[in-house]
């Protein structure tokens, strides 16, 4: 029975594969009109776009998508937005369904990849995680995206969480950034997507659906990044282990 679910697992991950990889070819033109366009409008008609496609592509091989909570993004209002981290699923189901234009913090070197990386870039604030510059560079750049009236989502993990704990311990940087700019923080809470893809495994998927909740917004007032980094990990590590259905 291992046998042939790890089969399975792997003739699904190379039908994802192909299937991402024919789509696109297709959604890639779409994405770069968006270049054209200012940043605000250009990065809120990306997100439309690969809401529709991130849907319709894990939809196609066993994952449909339910979001909850979107009525927690008021008009007008900007957020730093917090997600945990256990697969790499985790960015193709969170920052397309966060209402609103977003971008993520993501690594550059992904950027340079042909074809992807032209989609990878536009939906993201690029790091060289290995360069202290570059790390300084692009909280000034997360800093300016904010400005521009678009949210900034993080993985405060930092890295995938590999452990049997709700969550990791949180890095700082997404705390710091709310302080920084004054803007309040959207804890999102991903469920079931390490079934899809987990951590530890390598060209591996299955079928699963998978969930996205958007909880209350948490104001800065009143915090240091510390406080702030404890409140959001306790909110996010009850509402995981209250909802998670095995």
């Amino acid at each position: 029975m291992k046998v042939l679910k790890a089969v399975f697992a792997r003739v699904l991950a190379l039908y994802a594969i192909l299937l991402f990889a024919a789509s696109l070819v297709v959604m890639v033109w779409p994405v770069l009109f968006t270049y054209l366009l200012n940043e605000r409008t250009g990065t809120a008609v990306f997100r439309k776009i690969t809401r529709g496609w991130m849907q319709t592509w894990m939809l196609l091989f066993g994952c449909p998508v339910t979001v909850k909570g979107r009525h927690h993004f008021k008009k007008d209002e900007v957020y730093v937005v917090t997600c945990n981290h256990r697969s790499m699923i985790d960015v193709p189901l969170s920052t397309p369904f966060i209402p609103g234009p977003n971008k993520t913090i993501a690594k550059r070197s992904l950027a340079k990849v042909p074809v992807f990386g032209w989609v990878y870039a536009r939906g993201s604030v690029l790091v060289d995680r290995d360069s202290d510059a570059s790390r300084r560079k692009s909280f000034d750049a997360m800093k300016a995206t904010l400005a521009k009236k678009i949210h900034m989502v993080i993985y405060p993990e930092g890295t995938r969480n590999k452990t049997k704990k709700p969550l990791k311990s949180f890095y700082d940087g997404a705390f710091k950034l709310a302080l920084t700019t004054g803007h309040n923080i959207i804890p999102a809470v991903i469920f079931y997507t390490e079934k899809v893809l987990p951590a530890n495994k390598k060209f591996w998927l299955l079928p699963h659906r998978i969930e996205i909740h958007f909880l209350e917004p948490v104001s800065i007032e009143g915090h240091t990044s510390t406080s702030l980094k404890n409140k959001v990990y306790e909110i996010m590590e009850h509402y995981y282990v209250a909802n998670y259905k095995a």
